[in-house]
C-alpha cells in the first residue's frame, strides 16, 4: 500500500512541474528505485495509471532505473554487490567483509519529461 502513496507523490510533482512549465501533458517519469527500498515498481506505476486518469499525466511513461544494493568492504573500503550468503569483499586478494550503504535504497524521480 505504501507504493499508493509513493505515486501519488509522484503524479503530484510532475503534475505541478508540468504546469510551471505550461505544458499541455506528462510524456515520461525516469525514476531511480533501489531492490532494497521495499517497494514494487509493477504496483507504483498501476497506482500511478489509476491516480493519473483523466489528468495531463494520463498516459505518461514511468521509466524506472533499478539500483543494485552494493556492499562497501570494511578493510579495503571498494563496494561490491553481495553474493547470497556471504558478505565477503569482492576482492578476492581482501578477505574483509563488507557492510550495507545506503546503495539500493533509492527512491527518486530523476526526471520529468513534459510537451
Amino acid at each position: 500500500m505504501h507504493e499508493h502513496h509513493f505515486a501519488l507523490q509522484v503524479f503530484q510533482a510532475a503534475e505541478k512541474y508540468a504546469r510551471e512549465a505550461k505544458s499541455a501533458r506528462v510524456l515520461e517519469i525516469r525514476l531511480k528505485l533501489g531492490k532494497d527500498a521495499g517497494f514494487a515498481a509493477e504496483n507504483i506505476s498501476s497506482y500511478f495509471d489509476i491516480i493519473s486518469e483523466g489528468s495531463i499525466c494520463e498516459g505518461a511513461k514511468l521509466i524506472f532505473d533499478i539500483v543494485t544494493p552494493l556492499l562497501r568492504c570494511k578493510t579495503c573500503g571498494k563496494l561490491f554487490e553481495r553474493k547470497p550468503f556471504s558478505f565477503a569483499c569482492g576482492d578476492k586478494n581482501c578477505g574483509g567483509e563488507g557492510e550495507p550503504t545506503e546503495i539500493g535504497k533509492e527512491l527518486v524521480i530523476e526526471s520529468i519529461a513534459v510537451k
